[in-house]
């Protein structure tokens, strides 16, 4: 009877669990801070983990000596140690499809907001006085019909994402280096053979890319001035692909127009903040109207929440009832 742990309260009760796992799985909740708080007892028989906003290191595993597989329930899996996960033989699931249509309208949205100056009318209505009844002079708005939307990972959320562009108007170009030929031909949009050849045509660059080694840092000075001058960029992937004091840099000299950012470098954000979010919070007049920030909330709706709680469970189910392991990530790729 294998044992299935879940150590953060995420839903009031196990009704859909119970449903998924049947009875010969023995579920056991908890509700701690970090896996460190865990009771030993709670540890030593678990045999399946389920990971949403928790970290896990090597001495986090070591702890787990039964562990055979880890759910992430969520599509990044850059919280869990995947090398020190495959020293010890645990799998690493994780649940790619959920959130999908959310992460897609909410960067597409970013997009269509900061390109029609939407935040900039909102703020600059606000003031006391508010700002004329009339239009603004602005970098930020131009027609979407010129403009082409840069997408760096044409995954599920990335090639959603590039349908809603392209429903907008916009050129649609991608850069993905694992993803076959022909993915352009299928989706109708187009592709660039290099990181920097999609960069130097992108009026918006919209991030659906994993953290990995070789996307962390990827977006630094040299690439952020590679865009068109008056460009925007959207980050709801993963915060370490972007150098944010790089967009600062770029937005504070003007080549970058607008930004909206649904993830950071460190979340939840801790002192000593970027100056880029220093700059927002304290709402210094140089960047009204041009960034935007939301807290890594991207993927949430009510429906959101429920696909992660029975994909998760499936996915769960799939490893240890009945042998047949869906959404593992590929330890080549740690």
């Amino acid at each position: 009877m294998p044992t299935i742990l879940y150590p953060e309260a995420m839903y009031p009760d196990t009704s859909v669990e119970e449903e998924v796992f049947g009875p010969s799985v023995t579920i056991r909740r908890r509700d701690v801070p970090t896996l460190a708080d865990l009771a030993p007892a709670d540890r030593a028989d678990v045999d399946g983990l389920m990971l949403f906003r928790q970290w896990m290191g090597d001495a986090d595993l070591a702890a787990f000596p039964r562990l055979r597989v880890i759910v992430r329930m969520g599509v990044g899996y850059d919280r869990i140690d995947r090398a020190a996960a495959a020293r010890r033989g645990v799998t690493v699931c994780n649940v790619p499809d959920y959130g999908t249509m959310e992460v897609a309208d909410h960067a597409v949205t970013m997009a269509l907001a900061l390109r029609r100056g939407l935040f900039l009318y909102h703020e600059t209505q606000r003031h006391d006085p508010p700002a004329d009844w009339s239009v603004i002079g602005s970098p930020l708005v131009r027609r979407l019909g010129v403009q082409t939307f840069g997408i760096i990972g044409i995954g599920r959320i990335g090639t959603a994402a590039a349908l809603r562009a392209r429903a907008f108007g916009f050129r649609v170009v991608f850069f993905d280096p694992y993803q076959p030929n022909g993915t352009e031909l299928a989706l109708g949009i187009e592709r660039a053979r290099s990181l920097d050849a999609l960069l130097a045509q992108s009026d918006v660059l919209s991030i659906h890319a994993p953290v990995t080694p070789e996307t962390t840092g990827m977006l630094g000075a040299r690439e952020l001035a590679l865009l068109p001058q008056g460009a925007v960029v959207v980050n709801t992937a993963r915060g370490p692909i972007l150098d944010i004091d790089a967009l600062e840099a770029a937005m504070r000299s003007g080549h970058i127009a607008g930004a909206g950012l649904d993830v950071l470098p460190v979340e939840p954000p801790v002192d000593p903040v970027p100056n880029l979010l220093r700059a927002y919070r304290a709402r210094e007049s140089w960047l009204e109207g041009r960034l935007v920030v939301t807290p890594h909330a991207a993927f949430h709706s009510p429906q959101a929440w429920a696909d992660i709680r029975r994909k998760s469970a499936e996915t769960m189910a799939a490893f240890l009832l009945s042998n047949t392991p869906q959404n593992v990530i590929d330890p080549a790729s740690y």
